[in-house]
């Protein structure tokens, strides 16, 4: 009776995860909700005990996930890393090659110690930016970006939450984890392989849109080509408010001026001094007699003579197509939405956008095309590109808002601009004596990580608002909330069950068998699931898989830490391939066609290179 109970105790576990995952790839709930509700049912179900259900949020690994997050932050306010781009850019010069190699060895540099997604999202806007002076197309340089931001967890034991998923694991079970560059030596040989890989596979990289590609890139773009592009020539509208009219004190979200009229309210001319200025329009700002708007007018038909007429508005001169003579002080951005944003799915109304961001949508590019009418009630989807108007000094803070989108292209109008701040060098201290104190294990890692935050915040590299901002909450709950099925295998027999399966299958076969089948297992389950989700399932798999053998742990454990990494055969494996499907002009098939043959290499060096360094 007691083996039955335990029986359909697997069955329950097993289905719920098989529901889990059904949940993570069609996207209906939040991953963060879906972890938070498996806690619940597995306490409510007795599967699990309170203890055992929340075990993840005890966790130290936790703690030091979110504290390189706020790191990331800080090397990113502090322009650390852009200013690794402007190197990269200098030292790169006219050759796509040198490119290539630099890109990728910077980029897998900085991942070591920083979120790999959040250096991606930084170097975006530097390879497009690359991509024009060079004149080639941004999909040539893309891919290798992303590539390299995966390879980049396999650099530390910090890099990417997987690996410190794995090492909780092994201490778990009472054993000494991996030091802080265990894994560093098989990530430079695959970053190296990485490299030569993509020097030959970026010729297969033939994209549809190449050519255009190249054509737009030999010049960088400005207010006429953006203008050009999202087809927003006659649109513009500059109208002075006159005295008595019905707009002055007035909210623009009362107004309701784009419902009514379809004329989108994008920047504001008010008298200051003896001059007219430019003042950040929100949904708040409260017009006043004399104040000049400029309005987009996204209806076509309606009547301009009749608007004014009602409005009691004047039409004034407007030199330039659409506020181009306005640049200096009115900017426009196209900005790219990323994987784990919450835009998706809703609509620029529903989400306030103006109000929210301080900028306003004027265009939308939608899988290469351009969508027309109103767009404030157009769903978002993943992938979409939007330009954006408003404020510079708004739209320059976009480039620091990561939640949500990230800023891909400026026009040649804004100068450019060099971030560094004063305070890079104690941010570079911080990280230094972070690593310092994590190489000679004097301080456990999570001390030494909350260590650099404070010193950071005592820097005023970061402030409290921003570190918070930063850490990607969704991802701590998602491996807080994955944590318990990890449990509840081992309390019901799971992984001892699949174990089983395991060494029927390649038990006798010797151990070098059994990493290529973790791999294969790893890499499979990655296709579905995050790989952080992946690595805390697979863990305790491969420990157990070693005990069943009699041999050491750490192969197999440091196999799927690997495994759990190479998620560079889809688009959906990573949140970072993801990032640059859009700028890059990819499609699915491209992924599969470089990343399949890539992931088979790494299957290969890392089978051989594992036992080597961790013998058996």
């Amino acid at each position: 009776m007691q083996r039955s109970e335990v029986n359909n105790q697997l069955i329950w576990v097993l289905a719920l995860l098989i529901v889990t995952i059904i949940l993570f790839v069609t996207g209906k709930l939040r991953m963060d909700v879906v972890a938070l509700l498996v806690i619940i049912v597995f306490v409510l179900s007795g599967t699990l005990t309170l203890q055992e259900a929340t075990a993840g949020f005890s966790d130290p690994n936790v703690i030091l996930i979110a504290a390189l997050f706020v790191i990331g932050e800080g090397l990113v306010r502090t322009g650390v890393a852009l200013q690794m781009g402007e190197w990269l850019v200098k030292m790169a010069g006219s050759s796509e090659s040198k490119m290539l190699i630099l890109l990728m060895l910077t980029v897998s540099g900085l991942g070591a110690f920083m979120s790999s997604t959040g250096v991606v999202a930084i170097f975006i806007p530097v390879v497009l930016s690359v991509a024009v002076k060079m004149g080639t197309a941004p999909g040539r340089l893309m891919m290798p970006l992303s590539f390299a931001g995966l390879i980049s967890g396999m650099m530390t034991l910090v890099a990417t939450p997987p690996n410190l998923v794995v090492n909780s694991e092994l201490q778990r079970e009472g054993l000494p984890g991996f030091g802080f560059f265990a894994v560093t030596p098989i990530g430079l040989v695959i970053l190296l392989l990485g490299v030569a890989y993509m020097l030959v596979a970026r010729w297969w990289l033939v994209l549809p849109s190449e050519q255009h590609q190249q054509s737009a890139a030999r010049h960088r773009r400005t207010f006429r080509d953006l203008i050009r592009d999202y087809k927003l020539t006659g649109r513009a509208r500059r109208l002075s408010i006159r005295v008595g009219s019905p707009l002055v004190g007035h909210r623009l979200d009362d107004l309701q001026l784009r419902e009514r009229y379809g004329a989108n309210v994008v920047g504001l001319e008010r008298w200051h001094k003896f001059r007219r200025v430019m003042v950040a329009v929100t949904g708040s700002t409260e017009f006043r007699a004399r104040d000049v708007l400029l309005i987009d007018m996204s209806a076509a038909d309606i009547d301009l003579r009749e608007f004014c007429g009602e409005q009691l508005l004047e039409p004034l001169v407007l030199r330039g197509d659409y506020f181009s003579d306005r640049a200096r002080d009115v900017g426009m951005a196209e900005v790219s939405l990323i994987p784990d944003s919450e835009l998706p799915g809703k609509t620029l109304r529903e989400l306030a956008f103006r109000s929210r961001y301080g900028v306003s949508v004027v265009g939308i590019r939608r899988r290469g095309e351009v969508l027309d009418g109103a767009l404030v009630d157009e769903t978002l989807e993943l992938g979409d590109i939007l330009l954006v108007i408003g404020d510079w000094k708004l739209i320059m803070q976009l480039q620091q808002q990561k939640r949500d989108f990230i800023v891909l292209n400026l026009p040649a109008e804004v100068d450019d601009m060099a971030p560094a701040s004063s305070q890079a060098p104690h941010a570079l201290f911080c990280l230094a004596l972070m690593v310092a104190m994590m190489l000679t294990e004097s301080i456990p890692n999570p001390i030494a990580a909350l260590i650099a935050c404070l010193l950071m915040g005592r820097f005023r590299c970061i402030d409290m608002e921003s570190a918070l901002r930063a850490i990607h909450w969704p991802g701590i709950l998602l491996i807080v909330g994955m944590m318990p099925f990890a449990i509840a295998l081992q309390k019901t027999g799971g992984v001892a069950l699949i174990v089983q399966g395991l060494m029927e299958f390649a038990g006798g076969s010797g151990p070098h068998i059994m990493l290529i089948c973790l791999f294969v297992l790893c890499a499979t389950i990655g296709l579905f699931i995050s790989n952080t989700a992946t690595a805390v399932l697979m863990a305790p798999i491969g420990i157990a898989a070693a005990h069943q053998m009699g041999l050491s742990p750490y192969p197999f454990t440091m196999i799927i830490a690997i495994a759990a990494s190479a998620a560079f055969m889809t688009p959906v494996s990573s949140p970072v391939n993801t990032l640059v499907m859009a700028p890059g002009g990819y499609r699915f098939s491209d992924f599969v066609k470089i990343g399949v043959p890539f992931t088979l290499l790494v299957l290969v060096v890392s089978v051989l290179l594992v036992p080597l360094l961790f013998p058996f």
